[in-house]
């Protein structure tokens, strides 16, 4: 985020850089510009990176993702107050499962342990571990208990959380399970 700042004071310095240059450049030719022309160019150039950045960070993070890990649901917006983005919503959040090293369970080959990641712009980061039951197609909720790690994952499940459905057309449930079928 550091560096974004940075980069983006850059470009409002460059862009008002370029406005100086026009104004001294309309001296030579006996016109005068507007004195409003360089902090305008500056704004410009702020305003024009930051969206530039907006529209890229989902294509910069699925690009950062690992071998093995899928963008299954992406959440595009539009806000009042990004007028822009009526033309071409921006994606601010998106979830990514690790389907190549989902961990099967030992006594029903049917589930799988997968994580889940959830990503949102300017924000970290979030792990769900998830256990995703093919026949079914239902998913729940895996909290892993540090005192007994020898229980399955049906056990953790059953401690858990309960059951919620999944469809078989689900971006999850097609990354894991078409794999395993």
């Amino acid at each position: 985020m550091l560096f974004e700042f940075i980069a983006t004071i850059a470009a409002g310095f460059g862009l008002a850089g370029v406005a100086l240059i026009i104004t001294h450049l309309s001296k030579l030719a006996g016109k005068r510009a507007p004195k409003w022309l360089i902090p305008l160019f500056g704004a410009i150039g702020i305003f024009a990176f930051q969206i530039n950045q907006e529209y890229n960070w989902f294509s910069q993070q699925v690009a950062e993702l690992p071998k093995g890990v899928t963008v299954v649901k992406k959440v595009e917006e539009s806000t009042w107050f990004r007028p822009w983005s009526y033309v071409k919503p921006q994606t601010f959040r998106f979830i990514a499962a690790d389907a190549d090293n989902a961990r099967a369970n030992a006594d029903n080959k049917n589930m799988y342990l997968v994580n889940l990641y959830l990503f949102e712009r300017r924000r970290s980061v979030q792990q769900m571990p998830q256990v995703i039951d093919c026949a079914t197609p239902a998913r729940a909720d895996y909290v892993l208990q540090e005192k007994d790690s020898t229980l399955s994952i049906d056990d953790h499940v059953k401690q858990t959380t309960a059951w919620r459905p999944l469809t078989k057309d689900d971006p999850i449930f097609i990354s894991v399970c078409s794999k395993r079928t």
